[in-house]
C-alpha cells in the first residue's frame, strides 16, 4: 500500500474501510476512510492517525516514503478513536515524539489511553515550525467535540480540517475531482446532517476564519480531499450552518394497517398542489440517517405514527429521538396519524416537534380509516390555514 502525494513531501497515509456499514447509528453504505497525513520536513510530522484496526495499513503507507521511526511530531486534531485509535501503537514505535493537541485534547487522550506521552498543548492561533514549512493551529471547539482543532499549512495552502468537510466514502481515489460530483456532495451533506448539524452555530463562527485563508486544498479526516470544488463545498457549508431550507417537505412515517400511510400520501398530494416538492420516507424501508440527509434542506418536517399501546410506534419514537439530538432549526413541524380508540400518539409526536423548536402546523388526526379525495382536500385545507 502506497502513500498518495498531495504536494511535494506531503502525503495521504490513511486507511480505507471498505466494509464499514454503521458509524454509531449512521448508515455508511459506501464505507469510509480514516485520513492521516504525513509531512516530511526537518521535523517529520504525522497529522492524526486511524482507527486501531487500520494501524498496519497506515504504517505500510508511511513506510513507502520514509522510515516511520523518523516521525518527530504527531498532531492530534481530535480525540475520537476513529482518528486517535492508532496512536498507542504509534507511540510505542516513536516514544520520543511530541504529541501536539488542544488543552481538552490532552485531557481526552490521557483519559482514553491512560498514557503520559510527551504532550505539547496548543493554544489558539499558535504556529509550529517544521523546517521549510509551518503549521498554524485554530481551535474549533464543538465542531464537533470540545477538543477539536484544525491545522493550516500556509506554504502549501492546505487546511487539515479534521471532521469538517468530511464524507463517509471508501474509494481508491483520493481527490474530489476523481469521483462523481453528485456522490461526494450527497455524502458531504449526509455527513453534515448526521454529525455536524447540532453544532451549526459553532460552524457559522468558524467559517469566516476558514474563508479568509489562502486555500488550495482542504484535507478532511474522512473521505476525499477537496482541491477542485472548494467554492462549492464552502458555499454548501455556509447554507447548512445557517439552516437555510428549500420549499421541500419530508414526510416521515410508519404504519400498522396503512391508515397512517394514507394520510402521508394525502400530505404528499397537498404539498404538490402548493408547489412544494416532497420526499416520502417510510421508516420501514429508510434508515434514519438517510432521512436526515433530506431533512437538512427541508422546510417542512411531517412525522406520522399510529397509536400503539397508548404510545408512538417504536420506529417513530427512535426517529424522533435521533431528530431531537441533531436539532435542526427554522423548520415547520406537522404531526399526523390514525388511531383506533385512544389516539395519544399524534399529540406525543407534536410535543417532540415543539420541543425541538419547530413552528407547528395544525396536526392531522383520523380515527380508523381515512378516505381518498376527501382526505386530501381536508389536508390541503389545513395546510392552507396553517400557512396563512
Amino acid at each position: 500500500m502506497k502513500a498518495i502525494e498531495l504536494a511535494e513531501n506531503i502525503y495521504w497515509v490513511g486507511g480505507v474501510d471498505w466494509n464499514l456499514r454503521n458509524f454509531h447509528g449512521y448508515s455508511t453504505q459506501r464505507g469510509s476512510t480514516y485520513n492521516a497525513y504525513l509531512i516530511i520536513d526537518e521535523k517529520v510530522t504525522l497529522i492524526d492517525t486511524v482507527k486501531d484496526y487500520m494501524y498496519d495499513e497506515m504504517i505500510e503507507r508511511i513506510s513507502s516514503v520514509i522510515d516511520p521511526t523518523e516521525i518527530d511530531y504527531v498532531i492530534s486534531n481530535h480525540v475520537e478513536m476513529d482518528h486517535s485509535g492508532g496512536l498507542p501503537k504509534l507511540m510505542e514505535l516513536v516514544p520520543d515524539a511530541t504529541v501536539f493537541t488542544s488543552p481538552k485534547g490532552k485531557a481526552g487522550l490521557k483519559a482514553h489511553y491512560k498514557k503520559d506521552w510527551n504532550f505539547s498543548v496548543v493554544k489558539g492561533n499558535q504556529s509550529l515550525e517544521l523546517g521549510q514549512r509551518s503549521l498554524e493551529f485554530v481551535l474549533t471547539p464543538m465542531v464537533h467535540w470540545p477538543d477539536n482543532m484544525v491545522a493550516y499549512l500556509p506554504e502549501e495552502k492546505i487546511l487539515f480540517s479534521n471532521d469538517a468537510f468530511g464524507q463517509h466514502i471508501a474509494s481508491s481515489e483520493r481527490f474530489d475531482d476523481q469521483l462523481p460530483y453528485d456522490i461526494i456532495m450527497e455524502e458531504a451533506g449526509k455527513y453534515y446532517a448526521n454529525i455536524v448539524l447540532p453544532y451549526s452555530s459553532q460552524v457559522e463562527r468558524i467559517l469566516p476564519v476558514v474563508e479568509k485563508l489562502d486555500l488550495e486544498v482542504i484535507a478532511p479526516s474522512h473521505g476525499v480531499i477537496w482541491r477542485s470544488h472548494l467554492p462549492e463545498i464552502l458555499k454548501e457549508y455556509q447554507k447548512w450552518a445557517n439552516n437555510q431550507t428549500e420549499e421541500k417537505a419530508v414526510i416521515v412515517y410508519d404504519t400498522m394497517w396503512d391508515s397512517t400511510k394514507k394520510i402521508a400520501q394525502s400530505l404528499e398530494g397537498a404539498f404538490a398542489t402548493q408547489g412544494v416538492s416532497t420526499r416520502m420516507m417510510s421508516l420501514d424501508v429508510n434508515h434514519i440517517s438517510d432521512i436526515m440527509t433530506e431533512v437538512l434542506t427541508a422546510k417542512y418536517i411531517c412525522v406520522g405514527s399510529p397509536t400503539l399501546n397508548n404510545n408512538i410506534l417504536p420506529s417513530v419514537a427512535a426517529f424522533l429521538t435521533y431528530l431531537k439530538g441533531l436539532a435542526p432549526k427554522n423548520r415547520y413541524g406537522l404531526a399526523f396519524g390514525s388511531y383506533g380508540w385512544s389516539g395519544q400518539s399524534i399529540d406525543q409526536v407534536e410535543s417532540v416537534l415543539e420541543e425541538i423548536g419547530f413552528e407547528l402546523l395544525e396536526q392531522i388526526k383520523y380515527q380508523y380509516i381515512p378516505e381518498g379525495k376527501e382526505l386530501e382536500a381536508e389536508v390541503a385545507e389545513k395546510l392552507d390555514e396553517s400557512n396563512e
